[in-house]
Order: structure tokens, then C-alpha cells, then sequence
């Protein structure tokens, strides 16, 4: 709704103008200027979700079978690389909307699948990260990806709340970490929040996902509470391509999440699902 007019052009337009040359704009994966999140990299993150646990040393159980499916909107490379690094570290909590819109996408696609599945109400539980990072950022990015991941649930017709039920009790930045350094410094920090039971199925949403390091730690913490599997907006490429595996063995392409028992997930031959169009 236009409010007003100064010299042939909207009031808010012109604000923004006198903004830029104060604070300039730029996109936060390539640096166009002028745009805080431009259309080409809007397109790096239109999904579907596909399956990349197996990419992810803490995930893949190597005997064939693997902790739990997770699915990637696209790989932890390139403008997406840099996008995640502004909105998590960099102050672009701008970038809250887009993400969750497109991770909404994603998991209303999902819906049916979970459904059909749980046949109930399922709860969405960000990967907790320490209270140090919360006071740096000043706020908690993960969470709003939860809270895109649920709304979308919800639009594809499942009954979907988000609950912080973990929280990390300290620990070192697992940036730069391989995965056993990872695997150790969470060890015994992810825990349940005071009065968690076990109870409605879990799905957990993080940002990347590069060791499994994280979610195979939300998964421990989280015994005796079904736990379905995960979504993440972007997959660390994996060094080399993987191996074709062999018959039977559920792939990377496409994501089956199935209903747990006690945290442990088994995996269904994977579906490709198709995701909604993307937001503008």
C-alpha cells in the first residue's frame, strides 16, 4: 500500500534509498548490491530435500544401515556457503524469512510421507546451541528454521509445534573440527531439557549438516523419544563421490523418513519428494 509520495517516488522507497547510502545493501551469498538476498541464489535453495546422511561420518553406520535419514535443500558451497555465515554470525537476521520460507517448502512436501507414518501431531526440535553463541548472535538462528519447518508441516495437513526439548551445555565451536574432534566435544554437552518423556514422534532441524556430529548427539540425548529424522538447509559435499551402493541399500537421492522406536531410526527406500515452488 503506497503511504505518500516525495518527488515522483514512494515515501518508503525514498527511505530506503537514504538507508542504503548509510548502510549499502548487498545480497548475502554473492554480493549484488542493492538486494539483501538476490533471485539466483534464491534458486540454490529451492529444494526438494535429498537424502545426504551418508555423506556424514557420524551418520552412516557403514554396515549398510545409517543413524537416521536426513535431507539437504542443497550443498554447504558457494553463495550458500556465505549466506549461512552472514545469517548465523554476520548479523543477517534478514535472512530468518527466506530461509524459513524455503525450509517450510521443503517439509510441506514431506507432510503426506509423515503422516502416513506417525498418523499424529509431530514435534520439531531445533539442534540446540550454546548459551555463549545465543549472547554473540543475540538470538537463536536455528530456531526460526524450526519454526519454518513446523509451518509447513502444518500447511501439508500435519499437526506440527516446535519445542526447544535440548539444550548444549558448553563445549568448544565445532567449526574447523573434523569428526572425531566434533564427536568429542559434544560428548555428554547435548541434553534434554528438565522433564522431557518420551511422547510424540521427533523431527530435529539444523543449518548443515558436515560430520552428523550434532544430530547423532541430539539423537542420543534424546533416548526413548521417537525420533523420525532431520532437515537441514544445506549438506557439506563430501570429499569424493560416493560409492554406487549396492542393491537394497537405500541411497542418497530422495528422502524416506520413517517412524522410530527408542531414537533409533530405520531407514525406508527413499522417495523422491518433490518440493513446493519456492517464495519469491
Amino acid at each position: 500500500m503506497r503511504t505518500g509520495r516525495a518527488g515522483g517516488r514512494t515515501a518508503p522507497a525514498v527511505l530506503r534509498r537514504l538507508a542504503r547510502l548509510v548502510l549499502p545493501v548487498a545480497c548475502a551469498g554473492c554480493g549484488l548490491e542493492d538486494v539483501p538476498w538476490c533471485d539466483t541464489c534464491d534458486g540454490t535453495l529451492a529444494g526438494p530435500l535429498v537424502r545426504s546422511e551418508r555423506g556424514a561420518a557420524r551418520l552412516d553406520l557403514a554396515d549398510g544401515r545409517v543413524l537416521l535419514p536426513v535431507g539437504a535443500l542443497t550443498a554447504y558451497a558457494g553463495p550458500v556457503r556465505a549466506a549461512v555465515g552472514a545469517w548465523k554470525d554476520g548479523g543477517r537476521a534478514d535472512l530468518d524469512r527466506v530461509l524459513a520460507d524455503h525450509l517450510a517448502d521443503a517439509t510441506t512436501a514431506l507432510a503426506p510421507d509423515l503422516l502416513a507414518r506417525t498418523g499424529g501431531p509431530v514435534v520439531v526440535v531445533p539442534a540446540p546451541s550454546t548459551a555463549s553463541a545465543r549472547r554473540r548472535r543475540g538470538r537463536e538462528p536455528v530456531a526460526a528454521l524450526a519454526a519454518g519447518a513446523a509451518a509447513g508441516l502444518r500447511d501439508g495437513g500435519v499437526p506440527a509445534r516446535v519445542e526447544a526439548l535440548l539444550r548444549r551445555a558448553g563445549g568448544p565451536d565445532l567449526a574447523g573440527l573434523g569428526a572425531r574432534a566434533r564427536q568429542e566435544a559434544l560428548a555428554g554437552r547435548v541434553r534434554t531439557r528438565r522433564g522431557v518423556a518420551g511422547g510424540d514422534p521427533v523431527l530435529l532441524v539444523d543449518d548443515v549438516l558436515t560430520t552428523g556430529a550434532t544430530l547423532a548427539a541430539c539423537v542420543r540425548a534424546l533416548d526413548g523419544v521417537p525420533v523420525l529424522g532431520a532437515v537441514v538447509l544445506a549438506a557439506t559435499p563430501p570429499p569424493r563421490p560416493p560409492a554406487t551402493p549396492p542393491p537394497g541399500r537405500p541411497g542418497d537421492d530422495g528422502v524416506g523418513l520413517a517412524r522410530a522406536a527408542h531414537g533409533s531410526v530405520q531407514v525406508h527406500p527413499p522417495r523422491r519428494v518433490r518440493g513446493a515452488p519456492g517464495p519469491g
